[in-house]
């Protein structure tokens, strides 16, 4: 639906990418950030930017939000000069931050009374995926939101999963999501820090486990950041240790044991604790190496 007024609140480092690509494929995205230079960026792309949430949603008929975590998506959205009060009637919130099926079904709830139709749709990909449109969105709805929503998820995600028809089975799905990447992550640390220790060139090691059997898309993706020790952040440590809080707070309610994620989120704490919170998420390796004493880029940069 070229033209489609689209709100998009949360221009962090997912949600440029993913309002140029609505702008892109012609919709008219107005944006809101707390951060000016992301609202700046909106505007260079081709898109306007409100002044708070609430006008962000004055005049349009779907509204996207993508900010850190169920807090912020709460004030955003009830806060001072809060969205959903200024949000049409019928119109449609896709809620792609990541939190947990409770909080989402409870903020579902509360916009469904209010007239609104609501889409848990948390996304998957990085910040790649958000730049090059392909994401893939993990979604729950009813028809009717689902259909408003449509040409919007084609033009930010390469793949789009209708999980069910309900808000919380969106974020059920992302949730195992997060804790699959989220031991990934600290595996690859481990292993990488591990080798350096042992004396393997870190180099070496990469292509081998990216051509055999202990290679993942995680892997393949992060190790090369601890190889030049690039900590620019993409995904950040402090988001999954909200991530792994969410899933270990599920597992704590169903009594279902989690010794991998739970000990992966005690390496994502160690990392915030020791600096590393706003850093990216390979960034967990620099808790292995002060352990071990040593350094993996130091070691696959070294001349023999």
């Amino acid at each position: 639906m070229t033209g489609q007024k689209i709100g998009f609140i949360g221009l962090g480092a997912m949600g440029i990418g993913m309002s140029k690509n609505l702008l892109n494929a012609g919709f008219s995205v107005c944006g809101y950030d707390i951060n000016a230079d992301s609202m700046t960026a909106l505007i260079d792309a081709g898109g306007n930017a409100a002044a708070n949430p609430g006008l962000v949603a004055a005049d349009v008929s779907l509204l996207i939000v993508c900010v850190f975590g169920a807090d912020q998506a709460e004030e955003v959205l009830y806060g001072k000069n809060g969205a959903a009060e200024r949000l049409p009637k019928g119109s449609t919130v896709v809620m792609c931050t990541t939190m947990s099926p409770g909080q989402c079904r409870d903020m579902a709830a509360r916009l469904e009374t209010s007239g609104h139709m609501f889409i848990d749709a948390p996304v998957t990909g990085g910040k790649r995926g958000a730049d090059q449109g392909t994401l893939t969105v993990i979604a729950s709805g009813s028809d009717a939101a689902m259909a408003a929503a449509e040409g919007a998820f084609e033009a930010m995600g390469g793949k789009v999963y209708r999980v069910g028809d309900a808000p919380g089975a969106g974020s059920s799905v992302k949730m195992i999501n997060q804790l699959l990447v989220g031991v990934h992550v600290v595996a690859a640390a481990e292993a990488m820090a591990l080798a350096t220790k042992a004396g393997a060139d870190p180099h070496t090691v990469y292509d081998v486990i990216t051509h055999g059997g202990g290679n993942s898309v995680v892997f393949e993706s992060r190790v090369p950041y601890m190889l030049t020790e690039d900590y620019a952040p993409r995904g950040v440590v402090d988001i999954f240790i909200k991530d792994l809080g969410i899933v270990t707070d599920a597992a704590r309610s169903l009594q279902f044991p989690l010794p991998l994620a739970t000990a992966a989120l005690q390496q994502f704490l160690s990392a915030s604790a020791a600096g590393y919170g706003r850093s990216d998420d390979a960034s967990v390796v620099k808790i292995y190496e002060q352990l071990a004493g040593v350094n993996v880029a130091e070691a696959a940069n070294r001349e023999d």
